[in-house]
């Protein structure tokens, strides 16, 4: 019994960090709705504070803990609470995109100012040990749980007992009725976000001298706390607490038992996005849903029919000329084409159907993976090899469609991060995937007289793949299926009560985005001709695809494109300091594009409201009567579900 004490000392340390890091984030998910995924950044921004106020400022480190948690962690919380509030009236995506593009921000300014190298963080706390029982337990262990416990506690009281603890638990029931006793709801919301900033800061400064000063890797233990927050459904402090010690103790006694079996080598670091996962599907149905999105603007095109064509033709003259034009950024352009596969993949999740994916970087590993052994293993051809790379995704991406059916929204979002982190941690070190060197190679494109070797000739191999793919994408807005897609976008509930199965078309747009994604992933690897498990196909570039996505707008293909530009052409024209300060770049812009699709700040929406107003000015009330006699108005809604169900 004495081998497993030193495991459960190392995970009851951890797992009090966890529970600690999620109960604050469990704190201002209740108060406002808003999951605040930035929150292991926030972690991370504190940890380099402490460090540079501390260890290179010679600041006593009970005086610089101070200035983090009560004076920089809580000035965070209400510059956080003031973008929620803004997020209000926003649709899921862009609430996440919010957040996201928050933890961009933070994790890019941190790498610019202390650059992207792990830095050693010494131990601030006393590092004296003491035997109990034939263990050997560290002072700095025993604080650090001691500080957790007590502030968890802590928590539970305040929020239990005290005045503003119960006004919290108000806003989270009745806002409004809230805002009628004489309780600003902004008020109690503002500091739920301070507490839950610093708590944060708490959890980071306790973390880092066992990680060093790393912005991602610290951003991703915290992260961690989504399993903690999962075991206390996101709304019981006290079980969000205990939810982390079973985490931090089941991921240390895994360590035990897998030091022996390399391909579980992932396992301990991912049981908190497995219990995440389980707890999310594992759940009575409807636990975990979140309402329709809200849809703010029609997608429609603005300019005139002629103009609109124009432009396009001038794009597909462009892009058909460009290898004489582009000169040596020619690789650059055939990624853009790539990207253009990936976005119109995401497009149909997102903007389409409703769907949130964050762990769409996996469908696009598998596709990679699958060319790589078809073409180069197997031997098929190259053009059939890439087909079967789109076709190896799609089981993936059914496995990903059962989470979709029973979750929506920030918990549908929950899980496929889950999944991506543990198809990055499980999936990918094994043979079947990269296997233990972390790479494979895909061969390039060498059919019908093709040259392997030459970046034009892969451009236009590239370029009639993305074409076919927005042929596919154009076709089917023109289709019932669209129809049904936004329907289930708009109302899961008002599409299923007329008999059309929502399950069925959950799956079939995961399957089918990411039969392209996986596609686009072949393209990937083929144009490097060798793909790194850990460049490229990880969670965060799920995160930074679906920011860049939301940044371009909503138009089909204008967006698909729009979004490979800026993320694959315009750094390879700015210059190497846009590229240090890239992610700093489309975290601002996500933020405000983010907080501007909210229906407070929407101008479309605000036009289209003005429009309806002149209309009534002009027509005359008699006018507006006889429409309403030529038969009933529906809303937008059940207008596109009757609609989508009418045209066959």
């Amino acid at each position: 019994m004495s081998n497993f004490w030193p495991f459960v000392i190392a995970g009851l340390t951890t797992g009090s960090l966890y529970g600690l890091a999620a109960m604050g984030l469990v704190l201002t998910y209740k108060t406002s709705g808003i999951f605040n995924f930035a929150h292991g950044a926030i972690a991370a921004g504190a940890a380099y504070i402490f460090f540079e106020l501390h260890t290179r400022n010679d600041v006593p480190w009970p005086l610089a803990a101070l200035i983090v948690i009560f004076v920089v962690a809580p000035i965070g919380g209400i510059l956080t609470e003031r973008i929620a509030r803004g997020l209000a009236d926003a649709p899921p995506s862009a609430k996440i995109v919010a957040t996201v593009g928050l933890l961009l921000m933070v994790s890019g300014a941190a790498t610019a100012i202390f650059g992207a190298a792990a830095i050693n963080f010494p131990q601030f706390l006393p590092v004296r040990t003491y035997r109990f029982g034939g263990v050997n337990l560290g002072v700095d262990q025993m604080i650090a749980m001691a500080i957790a416990l007590v502030s968890a506690i802590a928590l539970y009281s305040f929020f239990r007992f005290s005045k503003t603890g119960v006004a919290m638990r108000g806003v989270v029931d009745n806002p409004d009725l809230l805002d009628l006793a004489g309780t600003s709801p902004a008020r109690v919301r503002t500091q739920a976000w301070m507490i839950g900033s610093a708590f944060a800061a708490l959890s980071g400064i306790l973390l880092a001298p066992s990680t060093g000063l790393d912005a991602i890797l610290l951003t991703l233990l915290v992260v961690q706390a989504f399993g903690a927050a999962a075991v206390g459904a996101f709304t019981s402090l006290p079980m969000t607490y205990v939810g982390g010690l079973v985490v931090g103790v089941g991921g240390a006694l895994a360590t035990k038992y897998v030091v022996d079996v390399p391909n579980l080598a992932g396992f301990p670091p991912s049981l908190p996005f497995i219990v995440l996962f389980a707890v999310l599907l594992l759940m009575p149905k409807g636990r975990f849903v979140e309402s329709g999105r809200k849809r703010l603007a029609r997608e429609r095109a603005t300019m005139a029919p002629k103009v609109a064509w124009a432009g396009r033709a001038l794009v597909v003259i462009g892009l058909v000329a460009a290898p004489q034009l582009v000169g040596t950024r020619l690789p650059v352009y055939s990624n853009a084409l790539i990207f253009i596969l990936i976005f119109l993949s995401l497009r149909l999740l997102v903007q389409t159907s409703g769907q949130v994916s964050l762990c769409h970087a996996a469908f696009a590993a598998v596709g990679a993976v699958a060319l790589s052994h078809l073409a180069g293993g197997v031997g098929l051809p190259w053009p059939v090899a890439l087909l079967g790379a789109g076709l190896a995704a799609v089981p993936v991406g059914a496995a990903v469609a059962v989470p979709a059916i029973r979750l929506s929204g920030v918990y549908l979002a929950l899980a496929t991060f889950g999944f991506g982190i543990l198809m990055q941690r499980v999936a990918y070190p094994t043979g079947l995937m990269f296997g233990g060197g972390g790479f494979r190679t895909v061969p390039r494109p060498h059919f019908a007289g093709i040259n392997p070797q030459s970046d034009t000739a892969f451009y236009y191999v590239a370029l009639v793949v993305a074409v076919a793919a927005g042929a596919l994408v154009v076709v089917l807005q023109r289709t019932r299926l669209a129809l049904l897609l936004r329907a289930l976008a708009d109302s899961p509930t008002a599409l299923a009560t007329h008999g059309t199965s929502t399950n069925l078309l959950r799956v079939f747009v995961f399957c089918l985005s990411a039969f392209l994604a996986g596609i686009g992933g072949g393209l990937i690897g083929a144009g490097t001709t060798a793909v790194q498990a850990v460049a490229g196909f990880g969670p965060f570039e799920s995160l930074i695809w679906l920011t860049v996505l939301v940044i371009a707008g909503r138009s089909p293909i204008r967006g698909a494109l729009t979004a490979a530009f800026l993320l694959s052409v315009a750094p390879a024209y700015l210059g190497s300091g846009f590229a240090e300060h890239q992610t700093i770049v489309f975290g601002l812009v996500a933020l405000v594009a983010a907080v501007a699709s909210s229906g407070r700040y929407d101008l479309q929406s605000r036009l289209s409201t003005t429009t309806d107003r002149t209309a009534y000015r002009v027509a005359g009330p008699g006018r507006l009567r006889q429409r309403a006699a030529d038969g009933p108005f529906v809303g937008p809604i059940a207008a596109r579900t009757q609609e989508a169900l009418g045209r066959g």
